[in-house]
């Protein structure tokens, strides 16, 4: 996840309702209608401001989620709010300047992203900024306060995680499951509400239906055209799937028996080694196919083996970077980073990557453990902070990347090429450790029990919340509209019966934090556009999951070219920059997947197909 110190706002043209070179009421000739230079000018003042608040507003949020206390709630709510006030009335300056001729590509572009690049909008009203504000830090302090139970007993947030993953008895798998859904998602459901209320009137007060159609204007297309590109992505991927889930559910119900996991039909969430069902890769030992399924090594065992910590890992992954050609992190990354849970105070563990002042105050905050997914991760967080030193000459405006998919896709398509190959080039692994040819089908598998299985609920999330703010799905309906979604596209089920008093939707963070999710989406799909592109660069001719461009400069000169450009162009330019092609498309995932696909339907034969 990505936090930076500018987030934009946006605005429809309110022209309509205060047409400019009118008369006032008083007869008198109205302001003269703007020029191009005033446009230009008008940019250049908001590009100003936003720039100093939003390091302001980092800076505060940033002390909040690592030391979280009532006296820091108050801070960056204040701050965040003052940031929002400052959004909206450019937003609002903006709208001036719609219909103006004659401006020049990069002022109409700014003006745009002022107008289409809000998250979440205040009312201009008097108070309703601060409230918003005050509404969005209470909630997202629940959730990095929360705690669920095991054995009878609290456990954190970042613990919760990995004994998810650890645990093999249904019983405290659904004792923790339901332990964090009801003491963290509930407790916050009235305020979330009246969050979804106050932004929804800011959206339209900014002359958008709802917050949701607000979100999905950000894409340089129509927001229609855009809902139905993810939708065509899903519909082309989703064969994959129902292939991973129909072995998936069969091995889970070999494991627990009909009582705990029925041979058809849905999946119960709990048992799938991760609190949101997201992601299936900590029960990969329960699926390994025989024979091939062992990969012959664990990442997490090997670190333990060399006498890793969380600082080795993130120098291992800045090692990756530093061999593509970029230059080593600056030293107050090393210094102001958060790599473990403080033992003394509650902070917000989510893994997230920070520019706090967008010039090469870069950082990290995580609560490391000495796994592999945590090793993954590092490599993925890292990628915002090298895509976000890579753009900070642009101008403010231009400080994010192509899209938001952009930006988690760029260290998500690093991390695949944690390959053998490159365990072995940092001495991880053995020569003789490597998996032979006919591990693949273990290796696949094991990767798309975290890329493929993520797809639906990478997509569902927002669909929810695009539900939500529409009105489509009421208020007195969260509960109901959340799993029916997750039935429909995940193909799971809660392990015990869940009703309108529960909010199971705050129990994962994005949606207390507000940040939109189909990023993700996008992202789990351009990694492996990125790949293939990087892998063909460096003139790779094996199997495309084998590929590693570890130490390879011209893919990270042609890399580097593109995330110099942040958001100054359409993200299909951007796109065509590295890859050739202006369409985001799941074509390489399928073809990195495509000798799994073929094994697991000979695996499925005979098994009841779907949900």
């Amino acid at each position: 996840m990505i936090r930076t110190g500018i987030s934009m706002l946006a605005l429809a043209s309110l022209l309509a309702a205060a047409p400019l070179g009118a008369r006032d009421r008083d007869g008198e000739a109205a302001q003269a209608a703007p020029t191009a230079a005033d446009a230009k000018a008008f940019v250049a003042d908001a590009e100003a401001k936003l720039f100093a608040q939003g390091v302001v507003a980092s800076r505060a949020e940033w002390v909040y989620e690592t030391y979280i206390t009532p006296d820091t709630e108050a801070l960056t709510a204040r701050e965040g709010a003052a940031l929002t006030k400052l959004q909206v009335d450019l937003a609002l300056g903006a709208a001036k300047f719609a219909n103006v001729a004659g401006l020049d590509y990069d002022t109409s572009r700014k003006l745009g992203m002022l107008r289409n690049k809000i998250v979440l909008p205040a009312p201009v009203r008097a108070g309703a900024a601060d409230e918003l504000a005050a509404l969005s830090a209470k909630i997202t302090g629940m959730y990095g306060a929360g705690k669920g139970m095991l054995n009878g007993k609290p456990i954190n947030g970042s613990d919760i995680e990995a004994a998810m993953g650890e645990e093999r008895d249904p019983a405290k798998l659904k004792e923790m499951w339901v332990s964090w859904n009801d003491n963290v998602g509930a407790p916050m459901r009235p305020d979330y509400a009246k969050l979804v209320g106050i932004a929804n009137e800011g959206a339209k007060g900014l002359g958008y239906a709802d917050v949701g159609a607000m979100w999905r204007s950000g894409y340089d297309m129509d927001p229609d055209a855009f809902a139905a590109m993810t939708d065509k992505i899903w519909n082309d991927l989703k064969p994959l799937y129902v292939a991973l889930h129909t072995y998936v559910r069969h091995k889970l119900n070999e494991k627990y028996g009909e009582a705990v996991q029925p041979a058809k039909g849905p999946i119960r969430a709990d048992l799938l080694g991760n609190m949101w069902a997201q992601e299936w890769g900590n029960i990969y030992d329960i699926v390994a196919p025989a024979g091939s399924g062992s990969v012959g090594y664990d990442v997490g065992e090997l670190l333990k083996a060399k006498g890793y910590d969380s600082h080795k890992m993130v120098k291992a992954g800045e090692g990756f970077y530093s061999s593509l050609g970029f230059k080593e992190l600056p030293t107050r990354f090393w210094e102001r980073s958060q790599f473990v849970k403080p033992a003394d105070r509650e902070v917000v563990c989510h893994a997230s990557a920070w520019d706090i002042d967008n010039v090469d105050d870069l950082r990290i905050k995580m609560c490391i453990k000495v796994n592999a997914d945590d090793f993954v991760t590092i490599h993925h967080e890292l990628g915002h902070n090298y895509y976000q030193r890579a753009y900070n000459q642009q101008p403010a405006l231009y400080l994010d990347g192509a899209n938001d998919g952009f930006h988690e896709a760029i260290g998500d398509f690093i991390a695949l090429s944690i390959t053998p190959d490159y365990l072995v080039q940092i001495g991880l692994l053995d020569k003789s450790q490597v998996p032979s040819a006919d591990k693949d089908t273990g290796l696949l598998l094991r990767q798309a029990m975290d890329k493929v299985a993520f797809l639906p609920f990478g997509l569902l999330v927002d669909k929810w919340r695009w539900g939500v703010f529409s009105g489509q799905i009421p208020t007195n309906g969260y509960q109901a509209g959340w799993d029916k979604l997750r039935l429909q596209y995940q193909g799971i089920v809660p392990p015990v019966a869940r009703d309108e008093t529960r909010f199971d939707p705050g129990a994962k963070f994005h949606i207390p934090a507000t940040t939109p999710y189909t990023r993700y989406f996008l992202a789990r799909v351009l990694q492996f556009q990125f790949y293939k592109a990087a892998c063909d660069q460096a003139g790779w001719k094996g199997p495309l999951h084998r590929c590693s461009f570890y130490g390879n400069k011209e893919v990270g000169a042609k890399l580097d070219k593109m995330l110099q450009m942040g958001a100054s162009k359409p993200w299909p330019d951007a796109l065509q920059e590295f890859t050739g092609t202006r369409e985001i498309s799941g074509k390489a995932m399928a073809e990195y997947f495509a000798p799994l696909k073929k094994w697991l339907d000979q695996q499925n034969k005979g098994q009841p197909q779907g949900w």
